[in-house]
């Protein structure tokens, strides 16, 4: 099919605007104008028909709200028909249509004609511009084909121009083959897009992923490149709009223009930002004209009220055309929730967490979640400060390097592993306090303690094993898998000093009672200062088995949450009595 040639009055106003470097007036949200009339009558957004069904069953309705957009002074008035595409699918389904109308393409006329008539009846006889609204955001070839479709319904009564909105990402296989599309209708094309300085944006103000650098701006050099007439963007928080517009005016020169929303669609219907009037919106909207919006509306909750602000403060003047400025900082993106970042009792911050900067070497057990369980607690409480530390099966020195940064006067870190000894020892110097750390090649079970310590940090293997494996050396099985642990308990009394303390994780499915009675029996005592929950890893997973086995025979245990298995994690500060 050939190209339409439609070069139609009411655009040529538009554009003479334009050139002129005037704001143009566009409408305000349709559906959410629907939704606050019809008191819910109306409602389909979660049909994915976002208003678009009233034109099947109450085009009286729509062509209200239109009239009352024209009076507002609109010089552009969009068409009822954003989620027409989606019209075509559901139709396919037998969810829409029947009654009067059943052909989607039939219901695209209806809205051309509909905001033709508010326009022509209202005082401009006609001097309005009617848009053609389609969501942009093709991502399938069904919609692509729905797309070039709707050039047929233009034939007869043809809009001024086509708006593709709402698009989001820059979809390689289907976003240029759309416009081209659109294009090829020989009718104007503006195209708006959910986006901000920090990236795609939803209509919370959450992104979808960090800034993409020069690619969007790259794309609007290109839209204009093919023949756009108009760059917007919309659906999106007011507060996000800051600064996108003279940064994309660093690679195009196309008119820009934003409408953002004052609303969003919940499971309860639509909510709408009552803090936002028409004079709050239009004092908003003398912003963007100063950052260079020359196409200025409303996209969902903004009402003819809100428009008919802009309307008598930004009409016949000029927008801006200011440099572009730098990248808002996320801090302050998100300063609507909080003025300040999370911290602790001492003012440290929370997030992100400062754990060590760890390197870890081959063969070098990384830290557990028992481990990151004492890490937290070290960390929180600043444990270690001044005193004279061990920390018994460094590993890769997670729980050594914390002590030393907690202002430790001295760590001596030991593990059975000669290179887990060496990792720790790199990651403190890594982390400054390599002069406060020292490491040394034991095995805990021939460890004779040459002098104590004030506090002791252990998270040690437990894993109950098969009674029937092989031996693998001349040890026996940790058929309860609390072997390490209960001989570091037996180390205590000589590796503390008197008011000194030990931090042990232990895990539940080994037992309480066991502990219990070895501690009572050296002289020691002791107390829960945390607990976490791990699921079951799958090593933890291979020895079922005979956890299973250790829990019908003790006290031990874990949770079962459906089909998921979890073991609490124990953090014991034990102490002489």
């Amino acid at each position: 099919m050939g190209s339409l040639t439609t070069a139609v009055s009411p655009y040529d106003r538009v554009d003479s605007l334009l050139r002129a470097g005037e704001v143009v007036i566009l409408d305000g949200g349709n559906a959410t104008e629907l939704e606050r009339e019809q008191a819910g009558e109306l409602r389909d957004s979660d049909r994915g028909l976002w208003g678009t069904g009233a034109l099947y069953r109450a085009p009286y309705a729509v062509l209200d709200v239109h009239r009352r957009y024209v009076e507002a002074g609109c010089d552009v008035i969009s068409t009822n028909t954003w989620a027409i595409l989606a019209a075509a699918e559901l139709e396919a389904g037998g969810l829409v249509g029947g009654g009067g109308l059943t052909h989607w393409l039939d219901v695209a006329r209806l809205g051309i004609s509909l905001a033709r008539r508010a326009v022509q009846e209202g005082e401009g006889a006609g001097a309005g511009a009617v848009a053609f609204s389609v969501n942009g955001d093709v991502a399938s070839e069904d919609r692509l084909a729905g797309l070039r479709l709707l050039a047929r319904t233009f034939e007869e009564e043809p809009p001024d121009l086509l708006l593709l909105e709402t698009m989001s990402l820059i979809r390689d296989d289907f976003t240029f083959r759309a416009i081209e599309a659109a294009l090829e209708t020989g009718l104007p094309v503006w195209l708006s897009f959910r986006r901000c300085r920090h990236g795609v944006c939803g209509v919370y103000g959450q992104h979808w992923g960090g800034p993409e650098g020069d690619l969007f701006g790259r794309a609007a050099k290109r839209f204009e490149e093919l023949g756009v007439a108009a760059l917007l963007i919309n659906c999106l928080p007011p507060e996000h709009v800051h600064g996108m517009l003279p940064w994309l005016r660093d690679f195009t020169d196309l008119p820009l223009g934003v409408y953002p929303n004052l609303g969003y669609f919940s499971d309860w219907g639509w909510r709408f930002d009552e803090r936002i009037g028409p004079a709050e919106y239009a004092e908003l909207a003398a912003g963007w004209r100063d950052d260079g919006a020359q196409i200025v509306g409303g996209c969902c909750g903004t009402s003819p009220a809100h428009i008919a602000a802009v309307r008598a403060r930004l009409a016949r003047t000029v927008a801006g055309r200011p440099s572009s400025v730098p990248l808002p900082a996320r801090e302050d993106d998100s300063s609507r929730f909080t003025a300040r970042p999370w911290t602790d009792e001492h003012g440290r911050r929370l997030y992100p967490l400062d754990l060590p900067d760890l390197a870890f070497d081959p063969d070098v057990f990384v830290p557990t979640l028992g481990s990151l369980l004492v890490w937290k607690h070290l960390f929180l409480g600043e444990e270690g400060r001044g005193m004279r530390c061990l920390d018994v099966g460094c590993g890769s020195g997670l729980l050594a390097v914390q002590l030393a940064r907690n202002g430790a006067e001295h760590v001596h870190a030991i593990d059975i592993q000669r290179q887990a000894v060496a990792n720790t020892l790199a990651n403190a110097f890594r982390n400054g306090v390599a002069d406060r750390v020292e490491g040394h090649e034991v095995d805990l079970y021939m460890f004779e303690p040459k002098q104590r310590y004030d506090l002791v940090v252990a998270s040690l293997y437990q894993m109950p094993v098969n009674p029937f494996e092989q031996a693998g050396g001349h040890r026996p099985l940790d058929y309860w898998g609390r072997n390490l642990v209960d001989h570091l308990l037996r180390l205590l009394p000589s590796l503390l000093e008197d008011a000194g303390a030990a931090l042990v994780m232990q895990l539940s499915i080994v037992s309480q009672l066991q502990t219990e009675e070895l501690l009572d029996e050296l002289g020691l005592r002791s107390r829960v200062v945390d607990f976490s929950f791990f699921p079951f890893s799958p090593l933890v997973e291979e020895n079922l088995a005979q956890i299973e086995r250790v829990e019908q025979l003790s006290d031990a245990h874990h949770l079962t949450l459906a089909n998921e298995r979890i073991m609490v994690a124990y953090l014991l500060e034990i102490t002489k009595r």
